[in-house]
């Protein structure tokens, strides 16, 4: 899976807030995210981020 940082995520399950997009802020072993809703961080291991993610959106689309 090809994800950069400055991509969003959209995730199978919502978070909390409400917001099943999140920002790409750190890629390597772990990711760490940044929910579109509330600003909420976390790290997540890449193997489990990458069975959550529904759909990618380009840093480019995400910026207009």
């Amino acid at each position: 899976m090809d994800i950069k940082v400055g991509d969003v995520l959209e995730l199978k399950k919502a978070h909390p807030c409400g917001s099943r997009r999140w920002l790409v802020l750190r890629v390597g072993m772990d990711f760490k995210l940044r929910c579109s809703g509330c600003g909420h961080e976390l790290m997540l291991p890449r193997s489990k981020a990458e069975k959550a993610v529904k759909k990618i959106i380009p840093a480019e689309e995400a910026e207009s």
